[in-house]
């Protein structure tokens, strides 16, 4: 088999094309499914905003729930993810 030297290796560094608007989804973890719930739609907004249960961790101390939203534009989506980040009831957001 032949390797190309000159090929461009895959990346995640690679900007993916987003056509907006479009649906999101962001994963959001914490310790409790009320706050979690509570912040998601104080900082998304309830309008076109739909929460579902996703998973619990095994001891049962954390769980996921999936926010999807529709996002108008980059900037947007960003700024979602950064203000979930931030909020004190969440632990991981991806």
């Amino acid at each position: 088999m032949k390797i190309d030297p000159f090929a461009k290796p895959f990346s995640c560094k690679d900007k993916p094309k987003i056509n907006y608007p479009c649906a999101w989804t962001y994963k959001v973890i914490g310790a409790d499914e009320k706050e979690l719930r509570a912040a998601i739609a104080t900082i998304l907004g309830k309008k076109n905003l739909l929460i579902s249960y996703s998973h619990a961790s095994s001891g049962g101390k954390y769980l996921s729930l999936n926010a999807e939203i529709i996002v108008e534009d980059d900037e947007s989506r960003l700024r979602h993810y950064q203000n979930l980040k931030n909020h004190a009831a969440v632990k991981v957001v991806m």
